[in-house]
């Protein structure tokens, strides 16, 4: 359930709030709105303890959350959650694209492409040095050396840096170089990757996995605030139907149901979600127009010999078409790029 507290209630009429909920066993998660303050009581049968808060004068109203996901909850928070890094903002008018190559490779090559990218209005450089791979024969990405060119790259730029997080041990180590941590679709559901993303102060960009309902990756997500980060950015990378003729089914459904139901913030990713390069300006298009917060975009100088993804990557000169086409279309929908 969650507490709506009256307007004016003061910083220590909280505390005794968050106090009498400890005592009770349950955990407290406070949310400051514009207007008012509410109060999470998160826990097994929480709502069995509304008597004890209907006493409190600070309280105006007691309401539980119908949905098995609590804090990720448009029930628990009306308000749009922004990720704010910076001078860069996830989730509010502006629509953020992060692009970049698949795979961290070389680092001339990368640098030429952050610099590629950031000139074609791109937000965020995006590049794997830990990468998850179908097969054990396939390039496993740089890991530690990846990220010494990932921080290069962001110095000569000044561009942010999302890039993933494959394991427990590697969150620490990943966040001394990105300003967006991500878990990937194949780790979707590994729980205990999700707590340890919960306990980092870095914003942790969640990719719904290839077999995920939206229910699940809402639980997913619920793990990593639940553990005190409310950083969360959701990307919807594509799910596996039946269809053979692209990579994956891009799930465009998903963000407006998602905007219904939380308040974290939503971008798309059309490279991984059709697999075609051909494809992914229009469903980049697509994205934009019903509703997602921002793009993370493959780009590659020579993707034909790129050592993943090359062939759903964009060349530089195709990216930098491209954003001036999606700035229309975020202009059409009160969006700006």
């Amino acid at each position: 359930m969650f507490l709506t507290l009256k307007p004016g209630t003061t910083k220590q009429g909280i505390e005794e709030l968050v106090k009498k909920i400890e005592e009770l066993g349950f955990q407290a998660h406070v949310s400051k709105g514009a207007k008012r303050t509410v109060i999470g009581v998160i826990g097994e049968n929480a709502i069995a303890a509304k008597e004890v808060f209907e006493g409190f004068f600070t309280v105006e109203s007691i309401t539980p959350i119908s949905k098995p996901y609590k804090l990720v909850s448009r029930e628990f928070k009306k308000e749009d959650t922004i990720v704010k890094i910076g001078n860069v903002s996830i989730g509010g008018k502006d629509i953020v694209v992060m692009a970049g190559p698949c795979s961290v490779e070389k680092e001339d090559l990368l640098l030429s492409i952050a610099s590629n990218v950031k000139k074609a209005g791109a937000k965020v450089l995006r590049g794997g040095a830990f990468k998850p791979r179908t097969s054990p024969y396939s390039f496993q990405g740089l890991g530690e050396k990846g990220l010494k060119f990932l921080a290069k790259a962001k110095r000569e730029t000044g561009l942010l840096v999302v890039t993933e997080a494959m394991n427990i041990q590697q969150v620490e180590m990943v966040s001394r170089c990105a300003d967006i941590i991500q878990i990937g679709a194949r780790n979707v559901q590994n729980f205990e990757l999700l707590k340890e993303a919960g306990k980092s102060k870095k914003p942790i960009l969640l990719k719904r996995g290839i077999a995920t309902t939206i229910e699940e990756w809402l639980m997913s997500a619920e793990y990593i605030v639940s553990k005190g980060n409310p950083n969360v950015i959701l990307c919807e990378r594509g799910i596996r139907t039946f269809e053979s003729a692209t990579r994956f089914t891009l799930d465009l459904n998903a963000i407006p149901a998602l905007k219904a139901w939380t308040h974290l913030p939503v971008i798309v990713d059309p490279s991984h979600g059709t697999g075609v390069r051909n494809f992914v300006g229009p469903m980049a298009k697509a994205a934009i127009a019903c509703g997602a917060d921002g793009l993370i975009i493959e780009v590659h100088s020579d993707p034909e010999h790129a050592l993943s993804d090359g062939v759903q990557s964009l060349l530089p000169e195709n990216f930098a078409s491209l954003m001036e086409e999606l700035k229309k279309v975020a202009r059409a929908v009160g969006r700006t790029l």
